[in-house]
């Protein structure tokens, strides 16, 4: 009897648990001229996500991929938090409900790895070869709180070029589905893993 936990044991456990995922998210905004599904369009045809850097939050001197490992429903929850706390204080867009979805195994043999929630000083001493994974996180101050885990995050240094067949589409809803599949070459549809849309999961 084999009692190894393999893919087939890891994919049924995930399966069974509505908090966890086995997909990994990358969420897109809008930038410049383009809105948030030309911009996924932009990305799917150069097969390529662009890292971020200290504008993205990252640490350090190098870039990194972001990507959220929580469920659909969790990530449409973040979208309206998001949402509900740019309404309330401002700020800029930081992602909507629109990107790119790819499973956890691939993004782990492509170097992608959970970040590292850690208080900013003690980050600096530990973890300084690896800076582009950490996320400040700081409960001392109980009225300026920092954490950011809501968003179970992972990253992958610099930038990410992907194969199409690994890529599921996320979308908000039936106008950003109707407009993707308007805009999109054929070629990508036919190449791509499938379309998902939330909406109907938060609401």
């Amino acid at each position: 009897m084999n009692n190894n936990y393999n893919a087939t044991k890891w994919l049924k456990r995930h399966r069974n648990r509505n908090d966890i995922s086995a997909y990994l998210t990358h969420l897109t905004k809008p930038q410049g001229d383009l809105n948030s599904v030309e911009v996924l369009i932009k990305i799917l045809k150069e097969r390529k996500l662009l890292g971020s850097g200290r504008s993205g939050f990252i640490k350090g001197s190098e870039k990194a991929v972001c990507f959220q490992d929580a469920p659909l429903n969790g990530i449409g929850q973040n979208v309206l938090h998001e949402e509900r706390m740019r309404k309330e204080f401002g700020g800029k867009i930081r992602y909507q409900a629109i990107g790119l979805m790819f499973s956890k195994p691939y993004i782990f043999k492509n170097g992608g790895r959970p970040v590292i929630y850690e208080d900013k000083e003690l980050a600096s001493e530990l973890f300084d070869e690896v800076s582009w994974r950490v996320v400040t996180m700081d409960f001392n101050d109980l009225h300026n709180i920092i954490d950011w885990s809501h968003e179970r995050e992972w990253r992958m240094k610099g930038d990410f070029e992907f194969e199409l067949s690994k890529v599921y589409v996320v979308l908000t809803n039936r106008n950003s589905y109707n407009y993707f599949i308007k805009k999109v070459p054929e070629s990508i549809l036919k190449e791509i893993k499938g379309i998902v849309t939330i909406d109907a999961i938060i609401t």
